[in-house]
């Protein structure tokens, strides 16, 4: 099971870290989450270099994609030679965004019709783009989720695992990251925000 975080230049670190060590909090066998770049390395928006672990190809190739997002994000998505590298398919693999990643799944025509969520400075792209932005952190259809704001990364995080293992398996993610003394309502919170987007256990778990 390979979940890719598409990382890319003057990428945000909250989006893309925080995901990435919940993702890891799950424990199972062939379970695999990549940072994932169009380059060996990328730059945050406040200097932290990356090394990739899975290429763009492979990331289009995964069982869940989140869409990371950053300062260079009109970027990624006026280049177009880029973009075409993204071959993303919610018929086959859950596909989440943060943030500005939302205007990456807008432009790949995968959030259509559909109401989504992202941050107060992306907000009239995505808009421009022609999708409704609701004022909440997190929203799913489908296989398709999109979170607003840098710490509704959790949120993607723990959907991403409840449809690929388990709400239970979500929950002691969460649980294990959340601060102490606070742990139950913090995971009631999260939970409060991804049950409702729920559906059934993604077909090719």
């Amino acid at each position: 099971m390979h979940i890719a975080i598409l990382t890319f230049e003057g990428f945000n670190e909250l989006d893309s870290l925080i995901a990435l060590g919940i993702l890891n909090r799950v424990k199972k066998p062939g379970w695999r989450v990549s940072i994932a770049s169009p380059s060996a390395r990328v730059k945050s928006m406040n200097g932290v270099v990356l090394e990739a672990q899975a290429s763009l190809a492979e990331a289009s190739a995964a069982d869940a994609v989140i869409v990371g997002s950053g300062m260079r994000t009109r970027e990624v998505v006026a280049d177009t030679a880029l973009m075409a590298q993204l071959r993303l398919a919610p018929s086959r693999q859950l596909l989440g965004a943060q943030c500005s990643g939302t205007l990456v799944l807008a432009k790949l025509g995968l959030i259509a019709g559909v109401p989504a969520c992202t941050d107060l400075t992306t907000k009239p792209w995505v808009e421009e783009a022609g999708v409704t932005v609701l004022n909440q952190p997190f929203v799913a259809r489908g296989n398709v989720a999109t979170a607003g704001g840098c710490l509704a990364s959790q949120y993607l995080a723990a959907w991403v695992i409840a449809r690929l293992v388990g709400i239970e398996e979500a929950r002691s993610a969460m649980h294990y990251v959340a601060p102490v003394g606070e742990k139950e309502d913090y995971v009631s919170r999260a939970m409060r925000n991804i049950t409702p987007f729920i559906d059934t256990p993604l077909a090719t778990a």
